[in-house]
């Protein structure tokens, strides 16, 4: 499972010009699903995400969590990121999962993060959509639970 996690003032996704999530002060996470993804994965995503020292303190070091801060997140199915541009011009997908595996770890991810208490709003699986976000810092970090689980 592949994150690209923002740290946000605001984001918000629509779908056909309709707003379908959401959030104010938190993390925007684009969520990649892989073919070799289990429930191994998303568990350990949904536990280092909400615990990522991100947010400032009263010193402006990075030392509280979504969790401190009681922050929001908006997470959004994002195959792409398994795109494999190595070859050629076209990004080959062949790394993403199929969609019904996507689709099923992509929930149990959600439902592990709604778990924590936090609020967590998401995007309309398999749609075309659009994506609007003020990046607060900026911070944005790349998280891959196959760096960590294949050591």
């Amino acid at each position: 499972m592949r994150v690209v996690l923002q740290k946000v003032l605001w984001a918000k996704v629509e779908v056909d010009g309709e707003v379908v999530g959401e959030i104010g002060p938190g993390l925007c996470l684009l969520v990649g699903v892989s073919r070799d993804d289990t429930l191994e994965d998303v568990k350990y995503m949904a536990n280092k995400i909400p615990n990522l020292r991100v947010f400032p303190d009263d010193e402006e070091k990075l030392n509280l969590s979504l969790l401190d801060v009681k922050g929001s997140i908006l997470a959004v199915s994002q195959f792409t990121l398994f795109g494999d541009c190595s070859k050629g011009r076209r990004p080959s997908f062949l790394g993403a999962a199929s969609p019904e595996l996507a689709l099923e770890l992509f929930k149990k991810f959600l439902d592990e993060l709604k778990k924590t208490g936090l609020k967590v709003q998401t995007g309309r699986f398999q749609t075309h959509m659009k994506l609007s976000l003020c990046n607060d810092g900026p911070v944005t970090l790349i998280l891959d639970s196959k760096e960590v689980l294949n050591k």
